[in-house]
């Protein structure tokens, strides 16, 4: 029987098309990108230092970590800082946003190069939403004060700011934080969001039960709308500070899990 040469050329193209997608390692079988890339965003009244003890935890686990300095001057500012260092990561990336720092993720997230977003007391407004809008049902507690001045800049009030941000630090830590703290544009809270990353991308958040800036009532019931997993910890508003390991480690789950979806 003569079997024409083109037919020949056919059968063996799809059969080896077949096989490649069986054989181990093969696209039927191919495994997802780890994530290796973790940026770390801050929120208001600080910068990226507090970082310090989660970045030595995640490097010491074999994680690249990037931390970005938003200049707290504007939304759109603080979008674009974390845009730049999103660029610069080599894979996929897993974004992480301390109080403010979540609003900027959740902008931010939206990148295709982004897997997952974790939110350390984070906000996360949704489309057509502000941040201001987020604290209607749970006003911040009164040992958090805010003081703005004539150019709409706020600092924390220094007399609270230890019971209001960081009750859980020692007064020596609780005085740096007082006297680094970087100024927040107050306007950026009456900024409307025009993306929202949470609602394609797995969310993970850290709810801190003793938090004084933002109360713990409406981080979970935020951290419920967006579908996150959520882990509850023992510390005031910089859990990250002062519990690094327990951070770290919801990280660490989110990097892992947000490569298999």
């Amino acid at each position: 029987m003569n079997i024409p040469f083109r037919s020949l050329v056919t059968t063996a193209a799809a059969t080896a098309a077949f096989l490649a997608a069986i054989a181990p390692g093969g696209p039927a079988h191919a495994q997802p990108a780890e994530v290796k890339n973790v940026v770390l965003v801050h929120g208001a009244f600080a910068d990226g230092s507090g970082w310090r003890g989660v970045y030595d935890e995640l490097v010491a686990r074999g994680y690249r970590v990037t931390i970005v300095q938003n200049p707290l001057t504007a939304l759109s500012d603080d979008i674009a800082a974390t845009q730049r260092v999103v660029a610069r990561q080599d894979g996929p990336t897993l974004l992480v946003g301390h109080s403010y720092g979540g609003a900027v993720i959740t902008a931010v997230g939206v990148d295709p190069k982004v897997t997952g977003l974790v939110y350390v007391s984070g906000l996360a407004p949704d489309v057509g939403e502000t941040i201001g809008q987020q604290y209607a049902d749970f006003p911040a507690p009164p040992s958090f004060v805010i003081e703005t001045g004539p150019d709409g800049f706020g600092f924390l009030n220094e007399e609270k700011l230890k019971a209001g941000f960081a009750g859980d630090t020692t007064d020596e830590v609780a005085a740096f934080l007082r006297d680094a703290q970087v100024p927040i544009n107050m306007s950026i809270f009456g900024d409307t969001f025009t993306d929202a990353a949470w609602r394609t991308k797995p969310s993970w958040a850290v709810v801190a039960t003793q938090d004084e800036a933002i109360d713990p009532r409406m981080l979970r019931q935020t951290a419920e709308r967006i579908g996150a997993q959520i882990t509850e910890v023992d510390g005031s508003h910089v859990a990250f500070l002062t519990h690094p390991r327990v951070v770290a480690d919801v990280i660490d789950r989110a990097a892992k899990e947000s490569a298999q979806v």
